[in-house]
């Protein structure tokens, strides 16, 4: 990646060292939040598991609906969009229930592969 892709002509080293600071920090967010996404899916997968021993459906909309509320809310707390992180819910979600879905045998996407969108 060049240092200076979108800096001005102008753009002294003093803005090009804060840029990569910023970036940096960026970066280090962004592996942080692989991970945490990582160990969720540990624990959605035991969900999974647990779900297909005892013949329980792969979704649970009324426990959906209650993370959508709580994470809105806790978007607004934290100053971020509440609608994008309804999007963001809604994704996972989806790909919780899609894992859930072919623990239990009930695989119905073409591919089965991760990150495809799945029923909700």
């Amino acid at each position: 990646m060049a240092v200076n892709e979108d800096l001005p002509a102008g753009a002294g080293q003093e803005a090009i060292d804060e840029l990569l600071s910023i970036r940096s920090s960026i970066d280090n967010i962004d592996a942080a939040l692989i991970h945490l996404l990582a160990e969720r899916f540990k624990f959605t997968q035991k969900v999974g598991r647990l779900k297909a021993a005892h013949g329980l459906p792969p979704a649970d909309p009324a426990r959906e609906m209650l993370q959508i509320q709580r994470l809105r809310g806790l978007a607004e707390d934290a100053r971020l969009d509440p609608a994008f992180a309804e999007k963001f819910l809604n994704f996972i979600i989806a790909e919780v229930i899609h894992h859930h879905e072919k623990i239990a045998g009930n695989d119905t996407s073409a591919g089965g592969t991760a990150g495809s969108p799945a029923a909700s």
